[in-house]
């Protein structure tokens, strides 16, 4: 074998060993990044009691409960005008008022659709889209 092929083949091996390191570290990595710690499925982060709430109220609904998902967006409102309006001064209405008035917006137009339908089903596509832009709200405070 000619000393190039050898050396060809060394920084062939070399390129892949990098490559699958690199990878096999980023993966974990990645994961860890965009998941919060839980305990009993509920986010460790501030904002977590509130995702949670919401997404029993939203699983409520798709399994048929309506007035189960209204309960627990009542439930939230209340939860989140506790803690977040009037909570003292870490209430995130005193914090950061510009992202508490997004979220707050958000969470309305969420729970209006349950209260709207507290025996019948909200449309379907409005529930969902009210249900990620709150989501996606919710982050700004985590």
């Amino acid at each position: 074998m000619s000393q190039h092929s050898i050396e060809l083949r060394r920084q062939t091996v070399i390129v892949f060993t990098t490559a699958l390191l690199v990878f096999t570290l980023a993966a974990p990595l990645s994961a860890q990044e965009k998941r919060a710690p839980q305990t009993a499925g509920v986010d460790n982060t501030k904002m977590g009691p509130y995702r949670a709430l919401a997404q029993l109220a939203y699983a409520a609904s798709q399994k048929g409960d309506h007035a189960g998902a209204a309960t627990l967006a009542v439930i939230l409102e209340r939860t989140w005008d506790k803690a977040e309006d009037y909570g003292g001064d870490t209430a995130l209405s005193k914090t950061h008022h510009s992202i508490y008035e997004q979220i707050d917006k958000a969470m309305d137009q969420f729970i209006a659709l349950f209260l709207d339908h507290p025996s019948s089903a909200p449309d379907g596509a409005r529930l969902k889209a009210a249900y990620n832009q709150y989501l996606e709200k919710l982050k700004l405070a985590d």
